[in-house]
């Protein structure tokens, strides 16, 4: 069995639901992940911002500007008997009126109100398209996510859970050859409606893979599979056939936007191969990614932006052992991630990219030292598997940036990552240069 996640761009038309239709009927018995309808994240969003000010009245328009008429005419088109398309109406009409009598009763309107406004869109995309897929005499059935997905009290994934849950719910239906669920969505350690956060139908997929060890996870949108280098920026890129896992971690954490960064370590963990494939391009082989390291010294780019660089610097701290925990206790204690990190003997520089609580721990870091932040700073990562060949990479990466000003650098951490800082001013032309100097061979042929 294979589990199969369609993004929100894939299933973001009525025509993209029925190509979606197409690929998941072509073989076996499938798992299929649906997120919801491209933008509508978005918009219950700005919707639960405004009930959570205060201001019912504007959340109620904005709740009127997505169902009418976007959703009843997205119904309409999708579905072709009169049969269907009253199930379609019936669909809309329920959870329109759901989002509405959520956002008037609550009273206040609360972070429990958001978490189930947030869950709507993927409800709706996975109950039209069943209701297509029945109208199209397809022998499939809808297991709603909240029945089997659920995060523990620090919010990780409880895999045994989901084991316990769903393997029976499957063998239940054992005669039926597709079963649709939710991504993204899940209960908590209370029973109440939350999610993955975003991103988190890629992580919903290989929690499900993992759990029912699956042939293959794939995760269809609409790029055709993991590109060497940001196409949105740079001009001559190009599909990379198979990547390993760590490289693919790598990737993802540090900006290639097409899987979500923790989505890997399910798969990973019990060795099931990840495809990457193009819904609008379905006979493009995509990217698979498993244990096996590519070929190439060096494999993509990827570009994090967003980044805030933290430099530290206390002479009274010379030599002394307990420095860097006790950076690192201030770090912890906000729950801010570190991505980069140099030190010396006086000074130590790390790279942050969630600027929540950055004046709380720049005020406590300056009980015991100085402190400079940077803003809008880029990381370039450069991945590959590096064990033979740090040398000539490492080489060729700073001979294309030597016009580039480079802030801080991360090299010999990782066999697969090389990760430099620069302004975000000369992301472009730092992505462009390492392309032509790392690609060459390549791109001759593009």
């Amino acid at each position: 069995m294979k589990v199969l996640k369609f993004g929100g761009t894939s299933v973001g038309k009525p025509e993209r639901m029925h190509s979606v239709s197409r690929i998941i009927s072509e073989g076996k018995k499938n798992v299929v992940v649906l997120s919801a309808v491209s933008g509508t994240t978005n918009s219950l969003v700005a919707i639960s911002e405004k009930a959570l000010s205060g201001d019912k009245g504007e959340a109620l328009k904005l709740t009127e500007n997505l169902f009418v008429p976007f959703y009843y005419e997205f119904s309409d088109a999708l579905l072709s008997t009169s049969e269907g398309k009253r199930k379609g109406k019936a669909i809309i009409d329920r959870h329109y009126s759901f989002v509405k009598q959520t956002i008037e009763s609550a009273n206040p309107f609360t972070e429990r109100e958001n978490k189930l406004l947030l869950a709507e869109g993927e409800l709706i995309s996975t109950e039209l398209f069943q209701t297509y897929l029945q109208e199209q005499n397809f022998k499939s059935v809808l297991l709603p996510a909240l029945d089997f997905m659920r995060i523990d009290e620090n919010d990780e994934p409880d895999i045994a859970f989901i084991e316990q849950k769903l393997i029976p719910l499957l063998k239940q239906y054992e005669s039926y050859d597709l079963y649709i669920t939710q991504g993204y969505i899940c209960r908590n350690a209370a029973g109440d409606v939350d999610n993955l956060k975003r991103g988190g139908s890629d992580y919903t997929a290989t929690l499900i893979g993992a759990a029912i060890r699956a042939e293959e996870i794939q995760i269809w949108t609409d790029i055709d599979g993991m590109h060497n280098n940001d196409p949105r920026v740079v001009k001559k890129t190009f599909p990379i056939p198979e990547l390993s896992f760590d490289e693919a971690a790598e990737l993802a954490y540090f900006g290639a936007k097409i899987l979500h960064p923790t989505c890997i370590r399910p798969a990973h963990e019990r060795n099931i191969p990840v495809r990457l494939l193009n819904t609008m391009q379905p006979e493009q082989k995509g990217t698979v990614i498993t244990h096996k390291p590519s070929e190439r010294s060096v494999t993509a780019i990827a570009a994090k932006d967003n980044i805030i660089a933290i430099k530290i610097k206390s002479a009274r701290m010379l030599l002394a052992y307990g420095f860097l925990r006790k950076i690192f206790e201030i770090f912890e204690k906000y729950k801010t991630p570190v991505d980069m990190i140099t030190t010396s003997e006086v000074a130590v520089s790390l790279t942050i990219d969630d600027s929540k609580n950055l004046d709380a721990i720049v005020s406590e870091l300056r009980e015991f030292s100085s402190v400079e932040v940077d803003k809008n700073q880029t990381i370039i990562c450069i991945v590959g598997s590096f064990d033979q060949d740090k040398n000539t990479a490492g080489k060729k990466a700073f001979s294309a940036l030597e016009n580039i000003p480079i802030r801080m650098i991360s090299y010999g951490g990782s066999n697969h990552n090389i990760s430099i800082l620069i302004s975000s001013e000369y992301k472009h032309d730092a992505l462009n240069a390492l392309n032509e100097c790392l690609f060459s061979d390549v791109l001759v042929n593009i």
